[in-house]
Order: structure tokens, then C-alpha cells, then sequence
């Protein structure tokens, strides 16, 4: 496994929706707490509070939080251009990439995330953890957009699961 990158990795999936509404299941805090949240706010860089409706824009902050977890992710939206991409700060320096395609009657979320340091300790919590957590969330983007089914685990008397 020398060739292995520990810095960054890519993970897709197809989803059976508009990218309209994809695009906004990333950037609305009403639309990311359907499938991925239990709370989640943006703020402009006046530090307003943006409406759950509205579209995180480069610059924003965003303040995010999980169901059954008490750690508390915040961080800044470094590109969103309406339509089809957006990214953020996450998991301290790393950066999170959202790159959406119509294909089909699908489409198509693209998830890289990079800078992701090298060090034993990232390699574990944020290579290999993160990589676990999004294949989840986005099965449960497309679960939610696809069906109505929320798969994530609410319950604290389960923890931890694979749906947590």
C-alpha cells in the first residue's frame, strides 16, 4: 500500500433527483438537516443568520451538529457558485468538495475531500472516519431524496451504530 494516498479521497454516488434540489440538500441548513444534521446554521461574514431557506454563499460560515454527538464541526464555505458546486473548510484544514452532474435522470455527487493530514492520527480519524461517515451520508442523501427514508440512528439507546 505504498501508493496509497492518505491525503485525500473521492467517493460518488447517483442520486434520482433534480440537481436543483441536490444543490440545495448541501447549501440550505433546512435541507442538510433531512439527511445529514440534526442542526445546522449559516451565517454571512457579518455574522446575520442566514434563513433556513437560503443558500450558504462563499464566505459563510456554517455551524454544524450531529444527532447522538456532541462534537460541534464549524467552518467556512470557500466556493458555491449556485448551480453545481460548493465547497468548505472541514475537519480542520481539510477541504471538502462537492462537484454535482446530471447524468440520466440521476445525478451525480461527486465528494473529495483533501488536505487531510498525514500524521497516524488523521490518517485514522479523518481518512479512514470521514471517508466511513460520508459513504453513509450520502447513501442517506439518496435514501432521503430518493424515498422519504431517513436511515440515521436518533436513538440514543443505540449508540455507536453503523447508522450514527
Amino acid at each position: 500500500m505504498e501508493n496509497f494516498d492518505w491525503t485525500k479521497f473521492t467517493i460518488r454516488i447517483a442520486v434520482k433527483a433534480k440537481l436543483e434540489d441536490i444543490y440545495n440538500a448541501w447549501t440550505e441548513a433546512s435541507e442538510i438537516e433531512k439527511w445529514f444534521l440534526s442542526n445546522a446554521s449559516f451565517t454571512d461574514e457579518n455574522k446575520v443568520l442566514l434563513s433556513k431557506t437560503q443558500n450558504a454563499l462563499k464566505g459563510d460560515r456554517y455551524k454544524w451538529i450531529w444527532y447522538l454527538y456532541d462534537d460541534i464541526e464549524s467552518g467556512t464555505v470557500t466556493e458555491a457558485n449556485g448551480t453545481d458546486y460548493f465547497q468548505f473548510t472541514f475537519a480542520g484544514a481539510c477541504l471538502v468538495e462537492i462537484k454535482l452532474r446530471e447524468e440520466f435522470e440521476y445525478t451525480v455527487v461527486e465528494l473529495t475531500q483533501k488536505n487531510i493530514p498525514d500524521d497516524d492520527h488523521s490518517k485514522q480519524n479523518i481518512r479512514l472516519g470521514c471517508h466511513n461517515g460520508w459513504s453513509f451520508y450520502l447513501i442517506n442523501l439518496k435514501s432521503v431524496y430518493e424515498g422519504g427514508l431517513d436511515l440515521r440512528n436518533k436513538d440514543n439507546r443505540f449508540k455507536p451504530m453503523l447508522n450514527n
